[in-house]
């Protein structure tokens, strides 16, 4: 299927839009963990590792789109996804072991539930690390192709 010049250029300013949106939520998400002094630890600076390489790779690959810079961005991506997902279980263990101090009866269901109401620290906070690793493989998805000789070609042939 060929696209159209209507296609193609809606194509291109949705992946301008994604990338707006994913550069914004990095930075956001950093500054906010730089705010809440998030480093008091080696897994509490995973995610300030993560948005500072996301931002650097994604900020290449807007600049210069290459085939190296876009499979950066999607191996970066799935590290963003897998991060969130540790993130998740750090939470979720610091949670339940502050929990289980304060009341040591509670199990299952109940100690799951008082876990991911807890505010400190915010259960599914990490969360925004896979939204924005999704967000970044929508972005990098099947970005223009690049020739051999390192030029950018659009790939009109999509099926």
């Amino acid at each position: 299927m060929s696209l159209t010049t209507d296609e193609a250029l809606t194509l291109t300013g949705l992946r301008r839009f994604l990338l707006v949106i994913l550069q914004l939520g990095m930075a956001g998400t950093a500054i906010e963990l730089l705010l809440l002094d998030h480093v008091v630890d080696a897994t509490q600076l995973i995610p300030l590792s993560l948005l500072g390489t996301g931002l650097v790779v994604v900020t290449w690959n807007a600049w210069a789109r290459r085939r190296g810079s876009v499979v950066a961005v999607q191996i970066v991506m799935v590290l963003f996804v897998a991060g969130g997902f540790a993130g998740l279980y750090f939470h979720y263990c610091a949670n339940a072991e502050f929990q289980l101090e304060i009341d040591p009866a509670l199990r299952g269901a109940n100690l799951l539930w008082t876990v991911l109401r807890a505010k400190t620290p915010p259960a599914l906070s990490p969360g925004m690390l896979v939204h924005l690793g999704l967000v970044g493989l929508a972005y990098a998805y099947r970005q223009p192709v690049v020739s051999r000789g390192g030029a950018l070609e659009e790939n009109r042939d999509e099926s």
